[in-house]
């Protein structure tokens, strides 16, 4: 297998080249920077952007499989920044793969997609597109990966897979993020519904599985698939869990929602008004996830792909403690 990973200098991405490597697969890596790590542990390293055709369409040249993890995440932005890199860039990746004949295509997606700002308890892959959606974010991974799936066929199958708060040894984005808010963290009255997470390496194992089952006949091709531990626990549970492994304190402090729902709403205001690109400590869309629960029926995966989560959070989280503790640039120290 000769696959090309976009966004395979992240953090899923990263896992997701690991995992290639290790079953003696050839690895591209593309991303906008050089990938030091990456090379050394033996993928070749191609810099560049998804919005940039040409060099897309370079990139996945001579390629049996292209994995597409690059996205531009987050809860706030301009909306023409989302829809450059998770759409334009998308649309990208399907012509290279239509261009230059490679016949398999699997997409990172989001749960988010589906998200229509109420509780989702054991959903499956039935639930609808929202009308509307809280986020630039979600709204353009949702038209990305609707692109995707139509572009299933004879020429290239596509999958897309729907890994839910991935987290683990070598994250860049949740635990940072927590770490840095952890003194301004607040709970939401008494909200402590149930969540989805998943693993950083089954995560990649579920991209790996997709890969290998993918096929223009295949029952997975133009389908899309939740990915989790298949283990919700309760909100707080995970988040203080994430800051014990850092060595932070938990969160203890409570603020009621209807305090919570006029900050968002001040915030979001005030950054409109100001034209901020950074985020605000607090936007409507983060809001619903902090009080609604989501989780997701996993059987499908389970059935199609074979996917079977291995690493139990307990257990995950005892990884990621010693994997911080050992890692002097990681998140514990911030």
């Amino acid at each position: 297998m000769k696959a090309v990973v976009f966004g395979g200098g992240g953090f899923l991405g990263g896992a997701i080249s690991r995992r290639l490597l290790v079953a003696g697969a050839q690895v591209r890596v593309f991303g906008r920077r050089p990938y030091p790590g990456a090379a050394a542990a033996g993928c070749e390293c191609v810099q560049g952007d998804v919005t940039d055709w040409a060099a897309v369409r370079r990139a996945v040249q001579g390629c049996d499989v292209v994995f597409h993890a690059a996205a531009k995440v987050g809860l706030w932005g301009r909306y023409e920044d989302y829809f450059r890199v998770n759409v334009d860039g998308t649309k990208n990746v399907i012509h290279a793969c239509h261009d230059a004949g490679v016949p398999k295509l699997v997409f990172t997606s989001s749960p988010s997609v589906v998200f229509d700002g109420g509780d989702c308890e054991g959903g499956n892959e039935s639930l609808p597109y929202p009308a509307r959606f809280d986020s630039d974010y979600s709204r353009t991974k949702a038209m990305a990966e609707q692109m995707v799936l139509s572009a299933n066929g004879a020429v290239v199958a596509t999958v897309a897979l729907r890994p839910h708060l991935i987290w683990g040894p070598g994250d860049t984005n949740l635990l940072p993020r927590l770490v840095a808010q952890q003194k301004k963290l607040k709970r939401i009255g008494d909200f402590n519904k149930r969540v989805d997470t998943t693993y950083i390496d089954d995560a990649a194992e579920a991209h790996y599985l997709a890969a290998a089952r993918l096929g223009p006949k295949s029952p997975i091709a133009g389908k899309a698939y939740f990915i989790s531990q298949g283990d919700p626990r309760p909100l707080w549970f995970m988040v203080n869990g994430l800051l014990a492994a850092a060595g932070q304190p938990p969160v203890q402090r409570q603020a009621p929602l209807w305090a919570a729902k006029a900050a968002a709403s001040v915030y979001e205001a005030w950054w409109t008004l100001r034209k901020r690109e950074d985020e605000p400590p607090l936007t409507r869309f983060l809001l619903a996830q902090l009080t609604t629960a989501h989780w997701f029926d996993i059987s499908a995966a389970r059935r199609d792909l074979g996917y079977v989560p291995t690493v139990k959070i307990e257990d995950g989280l005892a990884r990621l403690k010693a994997w911080l503790a050992a890692t002097p640039a990681a998140p514990a120290a911030a």
